[in-house]
């Protein structure tokens, strides 16, 4: 029987480009999209209480150990953009997200996914689900009770 579980969950946010990530043509930067993922996933996180401290008050970090992005159109000085950021349920002891961001007239401008592992502050690789965060996927609805 098909199980009646959620795969994903997703939240959306804005972020107005700032002229310091753009070149000389206004233009933003490609590098600085990454740090759009890090906004959109920290808006996630806050909204979905998963946040960065969430994790640090259980003792544990997740840091990037996969970053992609794909760029189709460019955000310039001054775009009000908006971020989806899509979690991605996996039975890994990992975090996935996918972005989609798009710019002022609803095109997507860049598209990308990160991969984040639960580390100890104390430094061991989690090689299982931490329980804080099986807490949290049968509160979101992505684990049966």
């Amino acid at each position: 029987m098909p199980s009646k579980t959620k795969r994903e969950i997703s939240f959306t946010s804005k972020v107005r480009v700032r002229f310091a990530e753009t070149d000389p043509l206004g233009i933003v930067w490609h590098g600085n999209y990454i740090q759009y993922f890090e906004d959109g996933r920290e808006a996630f996180g806050r909204h979905h209480g998963i946040s960065y401290l969430d994790q640090k008050a259980h003792n544990f970090s997740t840091p990037i150990v996969e970053s992609r992005c794909e760029h189709k159109l460019p955000l310039t000085y001054g775009d009000v953009a908006t971020i989806k950021t899509t979690y991605i349920d996996t039975a890994a002891a990992k975090m996935i997200f996918k972005y989609e961001i798009k710019n002022p007239a609803g095109q997507v401008v860049c598209m990308g996914k990160t991969v984040q592992v639960f580390v100890e502050l104390g430094g061991e690789l989690s090689l299982v689900i931490p329980e804080f965060f099986m807490e949290w996927k049968k509160k979101m609805g992505l684990l049966s009770e």
